[in-house]
C-alpha cells in the first residue's frame, strides 16, 4: 500500500488505482503466473510509449516502472530489459493477440519526485524476505506427523480389520479342523508346502500384474478370488468329516484333499498380494511418502490391526471348537466369510473416494511405463514366458535392492515353521491333548505381544534408531527362543508345567520378533522405490515361501509328534542365523546403504 500526493484524478485499471483530489490508495493485486514473455512485452511497451519524448516524463515513468517490478518480484523471475531489439519484437508479435496489455499515459505532473519515497533502493525486497513464511522444527515434525490423506487412512484401517479378521480367523480354523481329523503332521504339512510352492512360483506374477493394474479394481478382484477359495476350502473339509476317516498317507490321494491344497494354495497367494498391496503401496500413497512420522503411526496401526484380529480370531474359533463340533464351526467360518466380502470392496471403493482418487495415480515410473508400453504384459508370447520373464525380473530386481540384508534376515526368521503360533504349532499341541480354547490363548498371547512391539519398537528406534532396534529386537528373540528349546530338550515336557513354560518363552519371543518385524518394514519402505513395491515386496515374500517350504519338507519326512524336537532346533538355528547377518550388516555397510540409512555402531 502506497500512498501518493496528487492534484487531480486519476483512473488506472491495471492497478485497481483510484486516485481524487488529496490522498489516494493504490492496491497492487497479486500478479499472474510469471511470464517471461509478459513481463518483457509489459516492459516494452512502458519504455516505448509517448512519454519518452519528454525527458522530464521519461524519468518519472522509470521511477514508476521500477515501482512495478519491485511489487512483482516475488512472483516473477528478473529479467534483463536491455536485450537484443529483434527478440523483444519477436515476443511482441507472438502475444500480442493474445496477452493484450493496456497502455497507460502518464503526465509529469501527476508523479512528484517523492511520491515513492516508501520504496526506497532494498527495502520492499527486504521487506519480502524478512516476511517469509519459515516453519519452524515443532511445525516440521507436527506436518511430517500429518498424514496426506487422514480420512482415506481410516476407511482403509477399516477395510484391513474387515478383511484381516476374517483372514485370521480361517487360518486358526483349517489347521484345528484338520488335525482333529488325523493324529499326524502330515495333511497339515503337505498343504502348507504345496501353499508355499505356489507364493514362490507365482508371486512374482502376481506382482508384476498388480504393479500394471490400476489399484482399486485389482484389490476387489483379488478379494473376490480369496474368498471363493476359502469357501471351497471350507466346503472340502467340511466332506472330509462326513467320509469314513482313513490313515494319513491315505488322505493324500482324496480328491477332496486335492482340492483343498489348489484352494489353499490360491487363497494364501491371494492373501499375500493383497497384503503387499496394502503395506507398500496403499499406506505410503495415504499417508505421504515424504512424512515419515505419520508413515511410522500408519504402519504401527496395520500391524496393530492384524494383531488384535489375530486375538480376536484366534480366541473365538477355540472357544467355539470347544463347545460345538467342527463341522458348525467350519460353517459359523464360511459364513463370515461370505458376508465379509462386499463389506471389504465397500470399504476399498470408499478408501479411494474420501482420498480424492489418489489410488487412481500412475504406480510406476516413466522409464517403468516406457518399458512396459516397448514389451506389453501380455502379448502373444505364452502364458509361461509371461510368468517366467516376470519371475527373473522380481528376483533380479530384490537381489539389487539396497536393503538386501534386512530383508534375507526376515526370510532367515521364516525358516522358524514351529516356534510360533502357526499350523504346525496348532497340530502339535492339539494331539498333544490341550484344549482348543487353550490353543487358542496361545496364538490370542502371541499377537497381543506384537501389539505390545508396536509399542516397544517406537522406544527402541527413538533410543537406539532404526537399525539397531532391529538388531535389538532379534536378539531378544534369539534369546528367549534359545531359553525354549533348552526346555523342551529337558525331558520333561509330557507335564503341564514345563509346557506351559516352554509356551510362556515362545509367547515372549514374540515381543522380540514383532519389533523386527515393525522395524523391518519401515526399512524396506524406505529403500524400495514405489515403482516396485509390488513386485520387489511379491518376490521377498516367495523367498520367505522358499524357506517356509523347505522347513515344511522336513517336517513332511520328520512328520511323526517325535520329531519335533528337531524341528525346533532348525528353527532356533535360523533365527540366530538371522541376528548374526543382521548384526554384521550394521558392522559393514555399502556406500548405498550409508546414503539411505544411519549408520553409528559405535554410539
Amino acid at each position: 500500500m502506497v500512498a501518493m500526493a496528487i492534484s487531480q484524478s486519476l483512473s488506472f485499471n491495471p492497478f485497481k488505482v483510484s486516485v481524487r483530489r488529496g490522498v489516494a490508495v493504490a492496491y497492487v493485486p497479486p500478479p499472474p503466473p510469471p511470464s517471461r514473455v509478459r513481463y518483457r512485452f509489459a516492459s516494452r511497451r512502458r519504455l516505448n510509449s509517448e512519454a519518452a519524448s519528454a525527458s522530464a516524463s521519461h524519468f518519472h515513468i522509470y521511477r514508476f516502472d521500477r515501482f512495478v517490478r519491485r511489487c512483482w518480484i516475488a512472483d516473477t523471475e528478473v529479467v534483463n530489459h536491455v536485450g537484443a531489439e529483434e527478440e523483444v519484437q519477436e515476443d511482441i508479435l507472438a502475444v500480442e493477440i493474445e496477452c493484450p496489455v493496456p497502455i497507460v499515459h502518464l503526465n509529469s505532473d501527476i508523479l512528484q519526485t517523492d511520491s515513492l519515497t516508501l520504496l526506497t533502493e532494498g527495502t520492499y525486497i527486504d521487506c519480502l524476505l524478512t516476511t517469509l513464511p519459515v516453519l519452524s522444527e515443532e511445525e516440521q515434525n507436527a506436518l511430517a506427523a500429518t498424514p496426506a490423506h487422514p480420512d482415506g487412512l481410516y476407511a482403509l484401517y477399516a477395510c484391513c480389520l474387515a478383511g484381516n479378521l476374517v483372514e485370521q480367523l480361517w487360518s486358526f480354523a483349517w489347521p484345528s479342523a484338520i488335525a482333529l481329523l488325523h493324529p499326524s503332521l502330515l495333511p497339515v504339512a503337505v498343504m502348507g508346502f504345496f501353499t508355499k510352492l505356489a507364493i514362490i512360483i507365482g508371486g512374482p506374477v502376481v506382482g508384476k500384474l498388480m504393479d500394471h493394474s490400476p489399484r482399486v479394481p485389482a484389490y476387489m478382484c483379488l478379494n473376490s478370488v480369496q474368498a471363493a477359495a476359502q469357501l471351497l476350502s471350507a466346503a472340502m473339509i467340511i466332506r472330509a468329516y462326513t467320509v469314513l476317516p482313513t490313515s494319513a498317507s491315505s488322505v493324500l490321494l482324496r480328491p477332496w484333499f486335492i482340492v483343498l491344497v489348489l484352494a489353499g494354495a490360491i487363497e494364501r497367494l491371494s492373501g499375500v498380494a493383497l497384503g503387499v498391496a496394502m503395506e507398500r503401496d496403499w499406506v505410503v500413497l495415504l499417508a505421504g511418502i515424504n512424512r515419515p512420522i505419520a508413515l511410522a503411526q500408519a504402519n504401527a496401526v496395520l500391524n496393530r490391526i492384524d494383531l488384535l484380529c489375530e486375538i480376536a480370531g484366534t480366541s473365538l474359533f477355540g472357544i467355539l471348537l470347544s463347545k460345538y463340533e467342527p463341522v458348525t464351526c467350519l460353517k459359523f467360518a464360511a459364513g463370515s466369510i461370505f458376508w465379509s466380502l462386499p463389506v471389504m470392496i465397500i470399504l476399498s471403493w470408499l478408501t479411494n473416494r474420501v482420498s480424492t482418487g489418489v489410488l487412481d495415480r500412475a504406480k510406476c515410473s516413466q522409464s517403468c511405463c516406457k518399458m512396459s508400453n516397448e514389451a506389453p504384459l501380455l502379448d502373444d508370447d505364452s502364458i509361461a514366458d509371461v510368468g517366467f520373464e516376470a519371475i527373473k525380473l522380481g528376483w533380479k530386481e530384490y537381489m539389487q535392492q539396497p536393503a538386501l540384508p534386512a530383508s534375507l534376515a526376515y526370510v532367515l526368521l521364516c525358516f522358524n515353521v514351529v516356534l510360533g503360533p502357526g499350523s504346525l504349532m496348532t497340530a502339535f499341541l492339539t494331539q498333544r491333548g490341550l484344549n482348543p480354547s487353550i490353543i487358542g490363548g496361545f496364538s490370542g498371547l502371541c499377537a497381543f505381544m506384537g501389539v505390545a512391539a508396536t509399542f516397544l519398537s517406537a522406544n527402541l528406534v527413538r533410543r537406539f534408531g532404526i537399525l539397531k532396534a532391529g538388531a535389538v529386537g532379534l536378539t531378544l528373540q534369539a534369546s528367549l527362543l534359545t531359553m525354549a528349546v533348552a526346555v523342551y530338550w529337558s525331558g520333561f515336557l509330557s507335564q503341564k508345567s514345563p509346557l506351559f513354560l516352554f509356551l510362556c518363552l515362545i509367547v515372549l519371543s514374540r515381543l522380540g520378533h514383532m519389533s523386527y518385524d515393525v522395524v523391518g518394514a519401515q526399512i524396506l519402505q524406505t529403500g524400495i522405490p514405489s515403482s516396485k513395491a509390488n513386485l520387489i515386496g511379491t518376490t521377498e515374500i516367495s523367498v520367505a515361501s522358499l524357506a517356509e517350504c523347505v522347513m515344511l519338507g522336513v517336517a513332511i519326512i520328520a512328520n511323526d509328534v517325535s520329531h519335533f524336537g528337531v524341528l525346533a532346533t532348525l528353527s532356533l538355528l535360523s533365527v540366530v542365523g538371522a541376528a548374526w547377518m543382521f548384526c554384521l550388516w550394521l558392522l559393514n555397510p555399502t556406500d548405498e546403504q550409508r546414503s539411505l540409512f544411519s549408520f553409528d555402531p559405535l554410539t
